[in-house]
Formats: structure tokens, sequence, C-alpha cells
């Protein structure tokens, strides 16, 4: 079942402070911004209630527990407190994570970077000496070449 709860203050010519749906378990809390006479609301939806119709009548039971805390060190609000403490310590710890994860982040960057430009020097290199090796094989077959028809002429085969 769900409830739509309303907080109102009489004070103020019944000023809504808080109009929210609620579901059909869990808690409400609301703290008020100024000291006075509140009017607070729990109203059921009909379409969300199981119970049995007579004469056109939707009967059934609800049970609500009501537990008010009125003062600065209230029990719900130490609690309150303490999970909230717990949060922001859960966030804290989220946030070193998220400073590790980035600083493994630029450490990969750089790492990939050093990597790329060995990468780079390493293929000019191989392009030089692929380059040099053939400049060496031309002029080899020029001298074998000039000295095979010095060979050939001198042996009176051309």
């Amino acid at each position: 079942m769900n409830v739509q709860i309303t907080v109102e203050e009489v004070f103020d010519n019944y000023h809504k402070v808080v109009s929210q749906k609620g579901r059909n378990e869990g808690r409400f809390t609301f703290t008020a911004a100024e000291a006075g006479d509140h009017k607070i609301c729990f109203t059921p939806s009909r379409a969300a209630v199981a119970g049995v119709s007579v004469s056109g009548k939707i009967q059934g039971t609800i049970k609500m527990t009501l537990d008010l805390a009125i003062g600065e060190t209230s029990k719900i609000e130490r609690t309150d407190k303490g999970k909230i403490s717990d949060i922001v310590g859960k966030v804290g710890d989220l946030k070193a994570r998220l400073a590790d994860v980035r600083r493994e982040q630029v450490f990969q960057r750089e790492r990939e970077a050093e990597f790329r430009d060995q990468s780079e020097l390493t293929n000019s290199r191989v392009v030089r000496w692929t380059i040099m090796q053939l400049v060496v094989l031309g002029v080899t077959c020029a001298w074998q070449l000039t000295h095979l028809r010095a060979f050939f002429i001198k042996q009176k085969l051309t």
C-alpha cells in the first residue's frame, strides 16, 4: 500500500512543508525549519489496498507505528548521523580509489608514450639499415657488372 505523506505548518497558515508519496514500508524523516505546531497527514492510496469489497466499501486493516523524535539528541537522529558518517567514509574511500585509478591511468599513458617513442625509433633504424643495405647491394652489383664486362672483354667473349 502506498501512503501520501503531507506535513503542514499550523502556525504559518497551513504552509505545506512536505508532500511526498511513501512506500508501504520504511521510514519518513523531516526536520522543521521553524519551531511551532505541525500537522502530519498519512493518506493511504485506495488502488494499492488489498481488501474485500463489501457493499462498495473496501474492508481491510492498516497497521502504522509512529515514532516521533523531538530534540537534537534523539536516538533516531544519532543513528542517522552514524549512517551519514558511514556514507561519508565510503565516499572518502571511493575518492581515494578514484585517485588511485587516475594515477594508474597517467602511469599507463606515460608507459604507452615511451613504448611508442621506442617503437618509432626502432622502425626508423630498420628503414635506415634497409636503405643502407640496398645502396651497398646496388654498388656491389655495379662493381660486379663492370668487372664482369672487363673480364668478358679481356677474354674476347663480346
